[in-house]
């Protein structure tokens, strides 16, 4: 009588802590489930705000697709490939134009075209 007794109570014990064993390994599941929900509902708090700034200062992606159609040099390369541009005939144009470089002589005795900021030591 006796050993079946403790065989009884040991069975018992060892139900109730396997039983006890599920349920935490259980909460543990849910925390993680939950706490990749509220980290993918924060990514979509953050979107939203970028929108609702974009909406407010009015800078819809038509309006920035408007903007960069508007410059003919603007190319989206693919992945992994490099762009090389021809010069265009404006800057043809402009480096026609430049002067030649100055001499010594030129240098020494021309005024300076740009300005030049000084500190001042208080």
């Amino acid at each position: 009588m006796k050993t079946s007794k403790f065989l009884f109570f040991t069975l018992l014990i060892t139900v109730f802590s396997l039983l006890y064993v599920y349920q935490q390994t259980e909460i543990f599941r849910y925390a993680y489930i939950g706490q990749k929900r509220q980290v993918g509902m924060q990514e979509l708090l953050d979107k939203n705000s970028v929108l609702r700034y974009n909406i407010q200062k009015n800078a819809s992606l038509v309006q920035i697709g408007n903007r960069v159609s508007k410059t003919s040099d603007y190319v989206m390369p693919d992945s992994y490939r490099l762009v090389r541009f021809s010069s265009s005939s404006r800057s043809l144009y402009a480096n026609k134009n430049t002067p030649a470089k100055e001499t010594l002589l030129s240098r020494i005795f021309s005024f300076r075209n740009q300005a030049e900021a000084r500190t001042i030591n208080p």
